[in-house]
């Protein structure tokens, strides 16, 4: 990407979107393309179809989606699966008619198999049944890494999907309701040191495992990704017998009792962690295979410990502008 290239960042107020924006933002991109969905409607094929006729962006970063935990997947299953399908569907189709040089479609560790071998290897999709829990959303993106491959093989083009491990970081979502496990332990241990509980309860056992990645981590991979050489791109996305997709993750993980117990330390909560194991855990472990990724030259900077502190300094100060 050339530092004056029209670059759209769909879903830039987010958590990958808004990491994205300050990665180009740094690097010098100055023509960045950027809406908020009060000023357009991506599951709205018209507008979005009127949008790329007038933009003609030359590269797009879609980070825009409906994203949730276990409780709003469980609670919204319609609108994930809706909502997801008709954004990536309608900018896919867009990106393809105006052009779009090179497409970076942000997908989900959970599109693997429920009991997937560990580390989960991008060949190992589609080789065994989903987490029930997420299997709407986890569906709407296996379609948009089958669409990039379809519009890749049939039309040329090169779209290219990332997976990415749970994701954390500033612009986080830290309401209880819909949020991921990570900025939900944050908030409930804020609250718990604001309101001297002597508990903090987290859902599940604590037992299973997870892998989290800092979402500017994220953006530098990406960022790499789409300035790889022509070449190399095209060794991502052209492959028949592999799908134009790639994990990104730090390649290690812990369980979810030792993340409360971080989080916990970060927070400043000295209180009792109570395991509501009536509550569902998702599947046992998720770990990524990152050595595709990691053969091109990337690795994450940010340490678990110093991403959380990062993530609550940034909830802190969004917490006390909300109360003014």
């Amino acid at each position: 990407m050339e530092p004056d290239s029209r670059i759209f960042v769909a879903g830039h107020a987010g958590l990958v979107g808004s990491a994205l924006r300050r990665r180009l933002e740094a690097r010098g991109y100055s023509r960045l393309i950027l809406r908020t969905r009060a000023e357009l409607d991506l599951t709205d094929r018209k507008s979005v179809h009127g949008f790329f006729e007038e933009q003609r962006p030359d590269y797009v970063f879609l980070a825009a989606a409906k994203v949730g935990g276990i409780l709003a997947n469980n609670t919204y299953p319609a609108v994930f699966i809706h909502d997801n399908l008709e954004i990536q569907t309608n900018i896919i189709h867009e990106c393809w008619r105006s052009g779009v040089k090179r497409l970076l479609f942000m997908g989900s560790s959970c599109i693997y198999p429920r009991d997937c071998p560990q580390p989960m290897k991008e060949e190992h999709l589609l080789t065994g049944p989903l987490e029930p829990t997420n299997r709407p959303y986890a569906l709407a993106k296996i379609a948009g890494v089958e669409m990039c491959w379809a519009y890749n093989r049939q039309y040329g083009t090169n779209y290219l999907a990332t997976m990415p491990t749970n994701l954390y970081g500033p612009g986080d979502n830290y309401d209880l309701q819909d949020s991921h496990v990570l900025p939900a332990l944050i908030r409930k241990m804020d609250d718990a040191v604001r309101e001297r509980s002597e508990q903090a309860v987290v859902w599940g056992t604590g037992r299973v495992r997870r892998e989290f990645l800092y979402s500017d981590d994220l953006a530098e991979a990406c960022l790499m990704l789409m300035n790889l050489p022509d070449a190399d791109f095209a060794g991502l996305t052209t492959a028949r017998e592999l799908p134009p997709m790639i994990n990104i993750g730090c390649g290690e993980d812990l369980t979810v009792r030792e993340l409360a117990e971080t989080v916990a330390r970060v927070v400043g909560f000295r209180g009792r962690l109570a395991f509501d194991s009536s509550k569902p855990d998702g599947v046992a472990r998720k770990l990524l295979d990152t050595s595709r990724i990691n053969a091109l030259g990337w690795r994450p900077t940010v340490a678990l410990a110093e991403g959380i502190d990062r993530a609550y300094r940034d909830f802190s100060t969004r917490k006390h502008a909300s109360s003014k």
